[in-house]
């Protein structure tokens, strides 16, 4: 318990609050000055930082922007606004789901084993190592499903993309869908009314989630980098029974196949 604990009082563990995705949508035409806008009024240095002038350029995305030579410039800001916020959230979701798979709840002995080929009391990495390969690949299909309806697949009412001056970060409803087997959205299941928030609950909110996300990136790589090389983060180095992985953590099928072997 002593690791669970010290893991939770580690500065990025800021980032549990529950936050309202969004502000008002985003006028193409204002996209470069919303952008730098919003990253000035943060707290905290640098303000606007993009040394590598992101987002004055226009990138080729899909086939259409492949074939026209980029999306133009507002377009690649919307993407490039969407794609932080969504992996500030995968992030916020990893970071717990290391500490949650250090506890005996999730780690320990278990009478009813949670999957074929379980084994208890080893660290996180190797918990997903020892899922069996179609346990896996259930996994990715339903992220698949759920990237696709983030995208705008089947057309949901009122749903603009990020790149074509939609909100970017926004997910749709997806009650209902799958024929009605979905029975909870994906943002705010239990409908606290985070959409009819004011707007600057979601100012607020926006500015909250993307200070917690970026906490999350640098405080996940933190767990992986002390995991993977031990005495690479001073601070976790010195956590008592902090979880050690041999393993390579950039290769999540490593266990199962090769495409080079």
């Amino acid at each position: 318990m002593k690791l669970v604990i010290a893991l939770a009082l580690a500065p990025v563990s800021a980032l549990v609050a529950p936050v309202a995705p969004a502000v008002s949508k985003t006028v193409l035409a204002d996209a470069k000055s919303d952008l730098v806008d919003l990253q000035n009024t943060l707290p905290g240095p640098p303000g606007f930082y993009d040394p590598l002038g992101l987002a004055d350029m226009s990138f080729a995305l899909g086939m259409q922007g492949n074939a026209d030579g980029g999306v133009g410039q507002e377009a690649t800001i919307g993407w490039l606004r969407h794609s932080e916020l969504k992996h500030g959230r995968i992030a916020m979701a990893g970071f717990l789901g290391f500490i949650a798979g250090c506890t005996p709840i999730v780690s320990g002995e278990h009478k009813f084993l949670p999957y074929r080929g379980y084994v208890a009391n080893v660290s996180p990495q190797e918990q997903w190592d020892n899922i069996p390969l179609y346990g896996k690949l259930q996994i990715f299909t339903l992220i698949g499903m759920l990237e696709s309806y983030g995208e705008g697949a089947g057309s949901p009412e009122g749903y603009v993309h990020y790149t074509k001056g939609g909100q970017p970060g926004y997910y749709p409803d997806i009650k209902g869908r799958v024929a009605g087997q979905i029975q909870l959205n994906l943002y705010d299941p239990f409908q606290f009314g985070f959409r009819s928030a004011s707007p600057e609950a979601k100012a607020r909110g926006l500015k909250t989630e993307l200070l917690n996300g970026r906490a999350a990136m640098m405080g996940l790589f933190g767990l992986l980098s002390e995991s993977s090389v031990p005495g690479s983060v001073p601070f976790l180095s010195k956590i008592e029974g902090f979880p050690h992985y041999s393993g390579n953590v950039m290769i999540p099928f490593e266990h199962d196949f090769s495409l080079f072997a």
